[in-house]
């Protein structure tokens, strides 16, 4: 009981951190251009991110099935507690030293790396790709996930974001840049709010898809077995009885919607594996709890060492970044939304001239966005092996 609790634990503390280390990504801009206070800002993201995080599961799906082979090695919530702690301490590196690396990427590089060590170093606990050939977007694996959107999300953000801010040039030209000013105050709040929810719908998805890994683990390992009665209130999707493994997991199906807690069955097919509406309800709070602490040290990398906005660039690089956010969460790939803005508000700086961007703190960016992964899941791998010791 106590390595479950443990589990949900330490993920909630991974999304608090989520919270407010990427608090930057929805308000940096809107807080560099003055249009709104810090602490206007951050009221409004803490809405926002709660919205989005109630919005869709296809993200939370992905990370629960589509990543690793559960056939290979034995999925354990101690594995689960080990690839949460690397993502929290690479979180923490970058933070204290002001980078904008993805909490997303560092989820997922964690995960892999203790999975690894769990399945002795066999590389094919991983799924690398498993095309679909009639829907790419439904293609899984670390390819189909993860490399390819790391790598075509931001350049789909820098690209829309010069596209879109030079077709505004064109067309305010002659524009007064007061009333410019005063127009893109008012459209940038909107699209501040559009970057929090998308922000919240694909960041917070991701502790929601481990915490439910953890409760099939628990499930699988009879768990829910031996608890007492009252921690057993169950809730599964509806579903008929070929998609569940066993009996009590179609019946369950037929209990009112309110008796829900941990009972998680693993179902036939992982593409339907549900997500518990309480996991939703408080990986959406904790989110929004983090978003409030804010995350000032980004903030500062972002909105005013990287480029110099105006409210028409930022709500430029604001609107095309949660174009992008968007397109991925509908299609269920755990993008970074660091990546996302930061390369966004490269392409717009870079619209109004290529020296307007600061590269030297772009390279610095991308050292981080390139280690997050790999140190993620070394740290991930280390503190499982350290783990198989006691």
């Amino acid at each position: 009981m106590a390595l479950i609790l443990t589990v949900i634990f330490v993920a909630l503390i991974f999304e608090y951190i989520n919270g407010f280390h990427d608090t930057a990504n929805s308000i940096a801009t809107v807080v560099s251009t003055k249009v709104l206070t810090p602490r206007q800002a951050i009221m409004l993201a803490v809405g926002t991110n709660l919205l989005g995080a109630m919005y869709g599961t296809a993200v939370a799906n992905t990370i629960a099935s589509g990543l690793l082979d559960t056939k290979v090695f034995q999925v354990s919530n101690m594995v689960i507690i080990c690839a949460l702690l690397g993502a929290i301490i690479w979180n923490l590196v970058t933070w204290y030293v002001g980078l904008p690396s993805s909490s997303s990427h560092a989820l997922i590089g964690g995960l892999c790396g203790a999975a690894l060590a769990a399945a002795n170093n066999s590389w094919s606990v991983i799924l690398w790709s498993q095309p679909d050939p009639d829907h790419w977007y439904k293609s899984k694996g670390i390819l189909w996930k993860v490399i390819l959107p790391m790598v075509t999300s931001p350049i789909a953000g820098l690209i829309l974001g010069f596209c879109l801010m030079a077709i505004l040039y064109i067309c305010l030209q002659n524009a007064r840049p007061h009333s410019v000013n005063g127009l893109f105050k008012r459209l940038q709040v909107l699209s501040a709010g559009g970057m929090g929810f998308m922000h919240g719908s694909n960041d917070a998805q991701k502790t929601m898809g481990i915490i439910t890994l953890g409760l099939v683990a628990a499930t699988k390992g009879g768990f829910f077995d031996a608890v007492p009665g009252w921690l057993s209130w169950l809730h599964t999707p509806e579903g008929t009885p070929g998609d569940y493994k066993t009996p009590i997991a179609w019946i369950v199906t037929h209990l009112p919607s309110w008796l829900q807690f941990g009972y998680q069955p693993e179902v036939n097919d992982l593409k339907k594996q549900f997500i518990p509406m309480w996991v939703i309800v408080t990986c959406a709070l904790t989110m929004a709890a983090g978003t409030a602490a804010g995350g000032w040290r980004i903030i500062r990398t972002l909105g005013h060492k990287m480029v110099k906005l105006h409210p028409i660039n930022g709500f430029a690089a604001e609107t095309s970044s949660a174009a992008v956010i968007f397109a991925a969460t509908h299609f269920g790939i755990p993008v970074s939304t660091t990546h996302n803005i930061s390369a966004s508000i490269m392409g717009v700086g870079a619209a109004k001239r290529f020296s307007a961007v600061k590269w030297s703190v772009v390279e610095k960016m991308v050292w981080a966005w390139i280690l997050t992964i790999p140190v993620s899941a070394l740290l991930g791998y280390m503190l499982v092996r350290i783990s198989q010791l006691f």
